[in-house]
């Protein structure tokens, strides 16, 4: 739910306020708006309008005449920093409060090397707590997946791109917004359910490489697929492609296992649908 929120938080600003050039160093702002990355108010300095900051700290030695908003970073005001609205601050300190082992930098490179492991492993492991929520779901994707790799890379693209305008079109309809937050809930329940499924299937095929002659549990396969997941993803550069693959191919598996087989279908005119051999293993509790 807290990621939901920060999800929300962000398409929100994106869509409220008007975005400023990213910039990976501390850049000194003159007006009200939304920054990637961290930024200053220097002494003397006014600022009218609302400061929102994504991925950054927020040092204000100046004048905000407004609300100060920071998304993934601090805030830290000098003395002489004054703020005629309200502070919010999501992440950051706040952030490590919660998961002590959280990275304390909030500045994300893409480029550079990425050694939080225990921050990525403790992410991607929630997808095990969605596998034994929702064990019969987590298949079902599995299937999709395994069937329909392309699409399911193509439909996750198109949801994402939709994210949006659904949501700008229930916000017009004044009596569906309670709806966005559940489709925000989704996006990122649908995520969390494809990395699951994802797993699933590469630590199946890695355990089945190494000993053809066993089947793996299906808890044993998720942990190997999820140890592959996060090793791959702190490779730099690389690990940044993998994390939207992961997302994208994830998302689009859970939306055609919602589809059913009337949109998914058999493959060729008048066959019937091929059949797949379950995961087999120690059964899991049903969600």
């Amino acid at each position: 739910m807290k990621s939901a929120t920060i999800l929300f938080a962000l398409l929100l600003a994106a869509l409220t306020f008007t975005p400023e050039r990213a910039s990976a160093r501390t850049q000194a702002v003159y007006h009200g708006g939304t920054y990637f990355g961290s930024v200053v108010v220097e002494p003397g300095q006014i600022v009218d309008g609302d400061l929102n900051v994504i991925m950054g700290d927020a040092t204000n030695a100046g004048i905000v005449e407004g609300d100060v908003n920071v998304i993934g970073g601090n805030y830290d005001p000098r003395p002489g920093g004054v703020v005629t609205g309200h502070v919010n601050q999501i992440g950051g300190t706040l952030t490590q409060d919660v998961v002590p082992w959280a990275p304390g930098d909030s500045i994300y490179n893409p480029l550079l090397p990425d050694h939080r492991l225990l921050w990525r492993l403790s992410w991607n492991l929630l997808a095990l707590l969605v596998f034994l929520i929702f064990p019969l779901r987590t298949r079902m994707v599995l299937d999709r997946l395994e069937r329909h790799p392309g699409l399911s890379v193509a439909v996750g693209l198109l949801g994402c791109v939709a994210v949006l305008p659904l949501a700008v079109l229930l916000a017009i309809t004044i009596l569906l917004i309670p709806l966005i937050a559940l489709e925000f809930v989704f996006l990122v329940a649908a995520v969390f359910l494809g990395t699951a499924a994802l797993a699933l299937l590469i630590g199946r095929r890695l355990c089945e490489l190494i000993s053809p002659a066993r089947t793996p549990s299906p808890l044993v396969a998720l942990l190997v697929g999820i140890a592959m997941i996060t090793a791959a993803e702190l490779v730099p550069v690389i690990g940044t492609l993998v994390l939207i693959f992961v997302g994208l191919i994830g998302l689009g598996a859970t939306i055609l296992s919602f589809a059913g087989e009337s949109f998914t279908g058999p493959i060729g005119p008048g066959q019937p649908p091929p059949t797949r051999a379950p995961i087999s293993g120690p059964p899991m509790p049903a969600g």
